[in-house]
């Protein structure tokens, strides 16, 4: 919950020139949909820790032998993840309001910032299940937090695709985040528009579905 405020709260201040240098008038407009979802993706990730105390205590072996379908013990967490991404969400938008953030694009805006938040939200816990269910320690939750974070820090998280250059512009303009921060931001910027949307629904829709199958082919594996 602290982290991505005190990151809106840092980079607003440490790079606010560079994106007001690009047009944007308030940096909380461009750093409150990347803080949103970067906050979501971390408290999302917390269904690692639980699923590793389940498997030490025994409770995950239980859930194995229950007769119910296998896909639950996924979608399951998954569910929970959100839950989990709602308040640092929440209070990444209290911080937001309080800094002067604009909504131009009206309450779609905030649709707009949700999706993407969910969106990550739902493939950083699928991403993790996957990993915990291999790894089966602690380390599956570090090793998904530093893929989240350089994801996402490799895309347009700092500044506009425009104002990057040498092989950081290149990565970001390849990179799916870099589309799930467009459909995020273009209510901050100016008006919600399906060109600014569709790229990110598609980026989020083939991540999610390439971390869902990624975690239940480990749970599969565990059952072996």
């Amino acid at each position: 919950m602290i982290m991505p405020v005190f990151q809106l709260i840092a980079f607003s201040g440490a790079f606010g020139a560079a994106v007001k240098f690009t047009g944007i008038k308030n940096a909380m407009d461009w750093y409150v949909p990347l803080n949103a979802v970067q906050g979501a993706s971390f408290g999302a990730m917390g269904v690692s820790f639980g699923l590793i105390n389940d498997m030490q205590t025994g409770f995950f072996d239980r859930l194995l032998m229950a007769p119910t379908k296998r896909w639950s013990l996924v979608v399951g967490p998954m569910a929970g993840a959100l839950v989990r991404a709602v308040l640092p969400v929440a209070l990444v938008f209290v911080v937001g309001f309080i800094g002067g953030m604009n909504l131009p694009g009206g309450p779609l805006a905030i649709v707009t910032i949700l999706i993407a938040a969910i969106g990550v939200a739902l493939v950083a816990s699928a991403f993790a299940l996957g990993l915990t269910f291999r790894m089966r320690n602690m380390g599956a939750a570090t090793l998904t937090q530093f893929a989240v974070f350089f994801t996402i820090f490799l895309s347009t998280s700092q500044v506009p695709l425009a104002a990057m250059s040498g092989w950081l512009h290149a990565v970001a303009r390849v990179n799916p985040m870099t589309n799930v921060l467009r459909l995020a931001r273009q209510g901050l910027l100016g008006e919600v528009t399906w060109s600014g949307t569709w790229g990110g629904l598609v980026a989020l829709g083939g991540m999610l579905i390439a971390a869902t199958w990624f975690a239940l082919s480990g749970l599969k594996s565990l059952e072996k």
